[in-house]
Order: structure tokens, then C-alpha cells, then sequence
């Protein structure tokens, strides 16, 4: 199974080296990096071309933002399986996407996801915060359950069949999607328990995660797209419970 990994970036020279290294540093072939940026103005794409590797390829243009630019890289990949590893981030150790793809084949799923450690800035061997996400229970979004969107592999088959992400959604493009996967049409998921990212505090990832604590409004708006009634612990307990969750 062929894996394409999509990073967005956008003046992400502090961070990038990191990324590309953990990437790279993977026991698994073959692995496809795709690197989206939004036109940097700083070392990012310096710090990519010097890094080197066959396996990147590289576009940089204005877009429309992160999912913008999450979408640009899905329809660009080619693997069997697309993760997104955001330009803060990286992965935990070199075998990761072995796990990954292990339990697809074991478990015959559409999606894996795992869990996350959030780090110091600087110091990424500091662990500030733990997301432990657990099994999959389909029913657990009335409650404001999610699991960690960078976390989240998913075949190439789901985007093709269910739509990539909607940009009508600023702070909630990436769980209106999960909703729409995982809970409207019920693809297979299956749960990796370990740790497999490192997310900074500060960064992207950290950022839309604070973001989305408070963005009930999209959230329902989530709900209302696919259909779906918003349900009352959605409505009015979710932002409780993602906030239990994320500290």
C-alpha cells in the first residue's frame, strides 16, 4: 500500500526541518510527501530544497487557507492511504506509518487514529497536555467526542467517495469532515493506541484546536450541512466535553 503524507505550509522555516525529518525517517516505503505552500515569505521552501529528497514534490502559490491547501494536496496524492502531517508537527518515531498501515490490513478499515502528545514550542521533549482519544463508538459526536485530525489516515477511496473538505467552514473544515466520514456514512475506523504525533503548542495545529473548542456555531453548521439535527448534548454540552478532552 502506497502512503502520501500532505504537509501545508506557510512560513514554517522554525518548524519544517523537523517535519520532513520524521517523514523521511520512516521505516515504511514507498511514502509520498506532498508539500502545499501558501506562497512563504521567509526559508520554508529553501529549507525543503535543501532537504532533498525524492520523495517531496512541492507546490507554492497563494490559497485559501490551511484546508485550501489540505484539499490542493489530496487531489495531488496518489496513494492507497493519505495521512496530513502539519508543518508544527511530527511523528513520534520511525515506525509509525508501519503501524498505521498494519492495522489497516489487519483490521480491513477505511480510517486509523491514534493519539497525541502536545509539546513545548521549543522544548518538544516537554509534554504539556495528552489527547487520548480511545475506541471508536460512532454515537460518541452527540457527546462532542472527535478524534485528532492530524491523527487520521483515511483512504483515498473515502475522499473520492465522500468529498474532501468544505471551505465554508473556517475553524471546523476538519471536523465537519470527520462527522461526515465517521459518523454520517459510518466508515470502518479503527483505533491505534499509541502516541504517533508530537504537536506544538503554539503552532497551527494547536492553534485550531483552541479554535474549535469555542466554535459551536460551526459545529452545528457541521450538523445542518450533512443533514443531520444538531442533538441537544451536541448543542449545548460539546464545548464542555472537547474542553475536558483537550486539557
Amino acid at each position: 500500500m502506497k502512503i502520501s503524507i500532505i504537509t501545508a505550509t506557510y512560513n514554517s522555516a522554525a518548524t519544517i526541518t523537523d517535519c520532513l525529518q520524521s517523514v523521511a525517517s520512516q521505516s515504511y516505503s514507498p511514502i509520498q510527501h506532498i508539500i502545499i505552500d501558501g506562497d512563504s515569505k521567509d526559508d520554508t521552501l529553501q529549507k525543503i530544497k535543501d532537504f532533498n529528497k525524492e520523495n517531496i514534490s512541492i507546490v507554492s502559490e497563494p490559497d485559501k487557507g490551511i484546508y485550501d491547501a489540505m484539499n490542493k494536496g489530496i487531489r495531488l496524492a496518489t496513494g492507497d492511504i493519505i495521512g496530513i502531517l502539519n508543518s508544527d508537527d511530527f511523528y513520534t518515531d520511525d515506525q509509525v506509518v508501519s503501524d498505521v498501515v498494519k492495522l489497516f490490513k489487519k483490521e480491513k478499515t477505511d480510517a486509523v487514529y491514534a493519539d497525541i502528545d502536545m509539546v513545548g514550542q521549543v522544548d518538544t521533549s516537554k509534554i504539556k497536555r495528552k489527547w487520548r482519544s480511545g475506541p471508536f463508538k460512532p454515537n460518541a459526536f452527540l457527546w462532542g467526542w472527535m478524534p485528532p485530525h492530524p491523527t487520521l489516515f483515511l483512504k483515498k477511496e473515502v475522499y473520492e467517495k465522500y468529498g474532501i473538505f468544505d471551505l465554508a467552514l473556517k475553524t471546523s473544515a476538519d471536523y465537519e469532515l470527520m462527522l461526515r466520514f465517521l459518523y454520517k456514512h459510518r466508515i470502518k475506523v479503527a483505533y491505534l493506541p499509541r502516541v504517533i504525533i508530537k504537536m506544538r503548542t503554539g503552532g497551527f495545529s494547536d492553534s485550531s484546536l483552541r479554535h474549535r473548542l469555542f466554535a459551536n456555531k460551526e459545529d452545528k453548521l457541521a450538523w445542518k450541512k450533512n443533514g443531520l439535527k444538531p442533538y441537544f448534548f451536541t448543542t449545548y454540552l460539546k464545548p464542555i466535553r472537547k474542553v475536558v478532552q483537550y486539557f
